[in-house]
């Protein structure tokens, strides 16, 4: 019956870190089209439960995306400078949509596994009954 709830857990974790993602793809699709934003990633890693025996998804701090800013020219822009170039945003839409895809399947598995296991838990207390 521990295994199972340390299934629970880990299924857990895994959506709670794809659900932490993914609102950070929706942050940098809404400031795409915002001058000087950069993009914001996180990064998974694993985080050891001893009191469960387990290992589970984590994740890091928010980074920022390091390259430089997007030059674009446009000298009606309230932000351009003197040349006409104002500072755009490190957002890729292509890219924030495969992530969002990507993230949006990683938390669909974790939560058929998070169902399976409480089916099977379901099933274990049926027979503990009889």
């Amino acid at each position: 019956m521990a295994d199972l709830f340390s299934s629970f857990s880990v299924a857990a974790s895994g959506m709670e870190a794809q659900a932490r993602r993914l609102r950070h793809v929706a942050e940098n699709i809404a400031n795409a089209d915002t001058p000087g934003y950069r993009r914001k990633t996180i990064d998974f890693r694993a985080e050891i439960d001893r009191a469960q025996g387990v290992t589970r998804v984590a994740t890091g701090p928010v980074q920022l995306d390091p390259r430089d800013l997007p030059q674009i020219y446009d000298p009606g822009h309230a932000l351009a400078d003197e040349a006409g170039f104002y500072a755009g945003s490190t957002v890729d839409l292509m890219i924030e949509i495969a992530d969002s895809r990507e993230a949006s399947r990683s938390y669909e598995a974790n939560l058929r596994v998070f169902d399976q296991t409480r089916q099977m838990a379901q099933g274990l207390l049926e027979l503990l009954r009889r």
